[in-house]
């Protein structure tokens, strides 16, 4: 393999039922500063059935070029079938850099793409950067979460990347933005359809995730129990806020797991995060510390959490929070 013989930044965008993935977005807005950095071009990847009218899109968003392939056997994600599409593409445009979101798509497709590639694989990233030889610096979590590793890709190419959704951010929509929409046929082989998806059954969302939310309370270890979550959720309802918890209030059992911010939970970025009782573990802060402004609550005048609020409070959070609500309530 010469690696000389690649160039530019190609971003997967994740389609399901007509639309595209915000994380979709995120890699895009990121992938505009790596491409621009390298004095290359961003390349948007979308795959599936009837889906030419998202191309434009993507490039109001930042894409210089968009590659589709529009085929009926892409139609639901089978990893078979958006394999052999991709792998195409790669062979084809022999892209340096490749991103991806890590979804449970991009989680299932990234690795079956970088086996059949024969290149590496850097998963669930949380920052993207260039090195001093343009190389593609690719950190993530390691040991437990309880190290941030920088791995890079030296000898084959491209390099290859999962990122998890909510870490990078969006570039605003450019309606002027103009390029190129190429339209990609795929000859697929026969071993397509040896998986077939027989029916599809959605959970009915019950509430907005965290993920979402413009507005986090977020508990902690320094709760001290599932009842005491009780006081949070009022303070949450008087912003009109969503509840979340760090690993260690999950583990006790006083937040279910979909509430769980940080590195094995969700890496959330909302405008106001409210840490209650939360120590500022790596692993936690890491899912946190994009959030426009962070709020901490904390007994430890040395608890590392304060190290990236905007605003700290040292006290007791079961005295803090019932004044915070009275004062809320009087605005």
């Amino acid at each position: 393999m010469n690696i000389n013989d690649y160039s530019g930044v190609f971003v997967f965008c994740e389609e399901r039922n007509g639309i595209v993935s915000k994380v979709s977005y995120e890699l895009i807005g990121r992938g505009r500063d790596i491409a621009d950095t390298l004095n290359e071009k961003l390349t948007a990847i979308l795959l599936g059935n009837n889906i030419l009218n998202k191309a434009n899109e993507l490039i109001h968003y930042g894409a210089d070029r968009v590659i589709v392939v529009d085929d009926e056997n892409l139609e639901i994600y089978t990893t078979e079938a958006y394999t052999q599409a991709f792998v195409k593409i790669i062979n084809d445009e022999k892209p340096e850099i490749v991103l991806i979101g890590a979804t449970s798509i991009g989680r299932d497709l990234g690795p079956r793409i970088s086996a059949r590639i024969k290149t590496g694989l850097t998963a669930d990233c949380t920052s993207l950067e260039i090195g001093e030889e343009n190389e593609l610096l690719m950190t993530r979590p390691a040991f437990g979460g309880n190290i941030m590793a920088t791995i890079i890709c030296p000898n084959t190419r491209p390099q290859m990347s999962t990122v998890r959704p909510g870490v990078m951010q969006m570039k605003k929509k450019d309606e002027s933005r103009t390029g190129e929409i190429k339209d990609v046929k795929v000859n697929f082989t026969d071993n397509v359809n040896r998986v077939k998806v027989i029916e599809v059954v959605k959970k009915e969302k019950e509430e907005k995730g965290i993920d979402e939310a413009t507005i986090l309370v977020s508990g902690g270890r320094g709760v001290g129990s599932k009842d005491n979550f009780e006081i949070l959720q009022k303070l949450a309802d008087s912003l009109e806020g969503t509840v979340s918890a760090s690993r260690a209030a999950v583990d006790a059992g006083w937040a279910d797991r979909s509430k769980q911010v940080g590195q094995t939970g969700t890496t959330v970025r909302p405008d106001v995060y409210i840490a209650c009782g939360i120590s500022g573990a790596i692993q936690h802060v890491a899912g946190m510390e994009s959030s426009e402004y962070i709020i901490a609550i904390n007994k430890d005048s040395e608890a590392p959490i304060f190290e990236v609020a905007d605003l700290g409070i040292v006290g007791d959070i079961h005295k803090i929070v019932p004044e915070l609500i009275k004062e809320i309530k009087t605005v």
